[in-house]
């Protein structure tokens, strides 16, 4: 922790009491965010060990693992049996699904895939901050910075596709930031492929990605015009060509099913929720990542990570569709993390230059004389803001041997399940409850509606995947996509409909009942309630045919 730099003027000006206060401040720091590792580490080890559903969603994109490992397109008719189809890009499907031929079905690799991608990306961070600026503590605080955020730590350890979306992403960005500066023909077109390839990537794991799409060939374009439009263009034809084969192959069912049916409703309160959610957690690295990007602006050249993190914040209008929640701002959050260290190393280490000009001669040059102040002042209010942060974030078991004693100390108790404090409380505007341990209880009540499942003749419709998928039974359905498709007059639920007016479902198992409003009008009235088990802090319903029950 010694290896950091201390800006000139403030070397010379701080006393040794003012670097040692620097150097303690900074290493708690550290260990706060080191501490937030740990919790995040802990977590994904306790959701590989659950076989469910953790997070709603989950074992569909199991499904679709599966469907690739068998050589199938998951975009499917849904208005044929068995009704399921896919609204998300292959890749990540695609990284996963050999695992399926050693492993067969199970939640555990997606969920490391997921969080594997995420220390790929603090990785990224850590490394860029450090090539701007030199500074290894600060990197590497930026880098723990990004896992330690609320979003990232719910997200993170799932068995879905964004996250490995925002590794690609993230990956990009570092290798374009200076892929125009490379003097080598050769090595820059090697670097401006794989940065562009590394964006397909990220759209072909998630649709999202096209706001740091946008964000690198306005870069590119704006560094070198020619050089911007030529690999822009040939860049476009590649996702074209890859959009299209795809669509040729599942015959329509790829534009249906991913760009169709996500064009959901929109909440005006959901985001407005998210953002403010957004900026209380997050708002001692926002403030700092905005003004590097106006310093950029008015003394500078934009760099790629400013435009990235303008395009990725107004990216997050979009968590206002239905559906959508507050992982719609983790690109933003890599963003702010990778621009806020670029900004206190430069404020420990005296990088700061601005040009003579109107602007520097009116807002910095009445300054200039306080300037070894504001050296000083850094040393106690980098770090500071730091710590200011890992408060904000705070989220933590609240019982065991290890964090029960440090929960005890802080004073909190819990406010979400199973004994777990979450600073983001309950997401905004969303359903997602998420960020907690799981335990052997909720393993246990898991696996009783399995034998449920496993026990009932013919098929059985469940709103989640896994308890088929355990029973060896056929997944009927994703039920959100359902909705989806059905709220853009894409579905004809008379085939799903035909089967639930017969009773030809022994069983049916719902939880957020997220199908479309006629398929749960037929439910209530041919099925009726059984019975209800907990799991996970979910209430799933257990129904069967009213003909099968004593009235």
């Amino acid at each position: 922790m010694t290896d950091h730099a201390l800006p000139a003027s403030a070397s010379k000006a701080a006393t040794k009491p003012l670097v040692t206060v620097h150097r303690v401040l900074m290493a708690a720091a550290l260990l706060v965010l080191l501490g937030y590792f740990v919790v995040y580490v802990a977590f994904a080890a306790n959701l590989m060990q659950f076989p469910f559903d953790y997070d709603q969603g989950e074992g569909f994109e199991l499904v679709d693992t599966i469907m690739f490992s068998q050589g199938q397109w998951p975009y499917q008719d849904t208005n044929v049996y068995p009704f399921y189809s896919s609204n998300y890009p292959p890749l990540f499907h695609v990284m996963a699904a050999p695992f399926v031929w050693f492993f067969g079905p199970a939640y555990w690799y997606g969920r490391l895939l997921g969080f594997l991608g995420t220390l790929v990306t603090a990785a990224a961070i850590g490394y860029a901050v450090h090539r701007e600026t030199g500074h290894r503590l600060v990197a590497v605080l930026s880098g723990l910075a990004f896992l330690a955020s609320n979003t990232i730590y719910h997200i993170g350890p799932l068995f879905r596709q964004h996250m490995t979306m925002v590794m690609f992403e993230t990956l990009a960005v570092v290798v374009l930031a200076h892929a125009n500066e490379i003097e080598d023909r050769g090595r820059r077109r090697r670097a401006l492929a794989l940065g562009l390839g590394l964006i397909l990537c990220a759209g072909f794991t998630k649709q999202l990605a096209y706001a740091t799409a946008i964000a690198a060939l306005a870069f590119l374009f704006i560094r070198n015009p020619r050089r911007g439009i030529v690999w822009g263009m040939g860049f476009a034809a590649t996702g074209v060509l890859i959009f299209l084969g795809i669509n040729v192959a599942t015959d329509g069912q790829w534009w249906l099913q991913t760009i169709t049916a996500n064009v959901n409703d929109f909440i005006p309160d959901q985001t407005v929720g998210l953002f403010r959610l957004w900026f209380s957690l997050h708002g001692f690295l926002l403030v700092p990542a905005a003004l590097l990007v106006i310093y950029e602006f008015y003394f500078d050249r934009l760099s790629i990570y400013a435009l990235w993190f303008v395009a990725a914040t107004a990216n997050g209008i979009l968590s206002g569709k239905w559906g959508a929640g507050d992982s719609y701002f983790a690109t933003a959050i890599a963003a702010l993390c990778l621009l806020s260290g670029i900004f206190m190393a430069r404020t420990l280490q005296g990088q700061w230059r601005f040009p003579s000009n109107y602007l520097s001669r009116l807002l910095v040059d009445p300054f200039r004389r306080f300037g070894k102040g504001i050296g000083t002042a850094a040393l106690v209010v980098v770090p500071l803001l730091y710590l200011g942060y890992g408060r904000a974030v705070l989220h933590m078991p609240t019982t065991g041997p290890v964090f029960g004693p440090i929960a005890q100390f802080l004073g909190l108790e819990a406010n979400a399940l199973n004994g777990f404090y979450d600073s983001a409380g309950r997401i905004a505007g969303g359903y997602a409850d998420i960020g907690h341990f799981t335990t052997e209880d909720d393993i246990a009540a898991g696996w009783e509606i399995v034998e449920l499942v496993r026990s009932a003749e013919g098929p059985v419709l469940s709103e989640e995947a896994a308890f088929n998928l355990h029973a060896g039974k056929d997944v009927i359905t994703n039920p959100t996509q359902l909705l989806n498709l059905a709220g853009n007059g894409m579905f004809e639920s008379d085939g799903l409909l035909s089967m639930i007016r017969n009773q030809e479902f022994e069983l049916l198992v719902l939880r957020a009942q997220f199908y479309p409003p006629d398929i749960l009008k037929a439910i209530g009235e041919y099925y009726r309630h059984d019975d209800a088990i907990e799991m996970n802090g979910f209430e799933y319903l257990i129904l069967r045919p009213k003909s099968d029950l004593n009235p």
